[in-house]
């Protein structure tokens, strides 16, 4: 059964493998696509989160997950597979995901 993560969910997703610089590992990331989309594609787009760097926004955006400090690293937004996600943790607030709404636009250069 494949399935449908919305946006703003937080899932623990296996990043690996990689390349260079991209982030590694089996780590939390907020799912940012659209729900329409999530339903309809075999991907989704997440901003994979960090516990070690401090918040410097706008590229690390400060996020609780699940209870724990950690940052939001934007400048890593990528789609991943479906079957990269391996379970559900949480979600982030309004506050939190609007925070890294404008980091994403800021760093995109998006109006």
């Amino acid at each position: 059964m494949e399935v449908t993560p919305e946006r703003g969910d937080i899932w623990w997703v296996a990043l690996d493998p990689t390349l260079g610089s991209e982030i590694r590992k089996t780590r939390p990331c907020i799912v940012m696509s659209v729900n329409v989309l999530n339903e309809r594609r075999r991907t989704v787009i997440v901003v994979p989160l960090s516990s070690s760097p401090k918040a410097s926004p706008p590229i690390l955006i400060p996020i609780s997950c699940g209870g724990q400090p950690a940052v939001a690293v934007s400048d890593q937004i990528r789609a991943v597979a479906k079957e990269r996600l391996r379970s559900r943790i949480g979600v982030v607030t309004m506050e939190e995901m609007a925070a890294l709404e404008d980091g994403l636009r800021q760093i995109m250069q998006l109006g």
